[in-house]
């Protein structure tokens, strides 16, 4: 009688597997980015082949699955970000990588970030915080490097313009959403541009 559980319990284990989770994520993207922010768990689970249910047995619940595509989409772009931040180049050209790169991805992948930030942080607290650590985070980072680089020696004063730097880049980027007949070029380099000079009007 022994093996009996032990078959009984590998459908399972199989269904959890790593590759099976990506697949279902795979999925969620492709639904995610034609149908917008409004895509449904029945569409996705549809996607990847496998009723709702089963959906939610790989991630527990729908914040599950919301929390697992932040981490999915947002922390590749915040490692791209914090690349681009410690880039040793002069703080106009860092900037300006920093900026692009964030904006880049929002105004590529609009109806993920649509997804994301409106849908999943209304919907699901536990996302809304999981988002909001991550660019805490990146402005305690940004803080750090203003203070060891010297950009602006008083740490206090550090923390209050790397926060309120990456608040501003997050508006402008939402505000770029909203109107889209504004040139990249224009947008990066102008966002770019008060970065310089927030840090630098807060310096010693």
């Amino acid at each position: 009688m022994a093996p009996e559980p032990a078959q009984q319990n590998r459908p399972s284990a199989r269904g959890r597997s790593p590759e099976r989770r990506r697949a279902i994520l795979d999925a969620a993207d492709v639904v995610i980015q034609r149908d917008g922010p409004d895509a449904s768990m029945s569409v996705i689970a549809a996607e990847a082949g496998i009723s709702k249910p089963i959906l939610y047995r790989h991630f527990g619940d729908k914040s599950g699955l919301y929390r697992a595509l932040a981490r999915r989409h947002v922390d590749p772009l915040i490692d791209r970000v914090r690349a681009e931040l410690h880039g040793g180049t002069p703080l106009r050209t860092r900037a300006r990588a920093t900026v692009g790169a964030y904006l880049g991805m929002i105004r590529g992948n609009l109806n993920l970030y649509r997804f994301l930030m409106d849908r999943a942080t209304s919907e699901d607290p536990r996302t809304r915080g999981d988002l909001g650590m991550m660019v805490r985070r990146l402005g305690e980072e940004l803080a750090a490097t203003l203070v060891a680089e010297r950009f602006i020696t008083d740490p206090l004063r550090a923390q209050i313009a790397a926060h309120a730097v990456v608040g501003m880049v997050q508006a402008a980027g939402e505000w770029w959403l909203e109107h889209p007949e504004a040139d990249a070029d224009t947008v990066i380099g102008e966002v770019a541009g008060v970065v310089v000079g927030a840090i630098a009007g807060s310096g010693d």
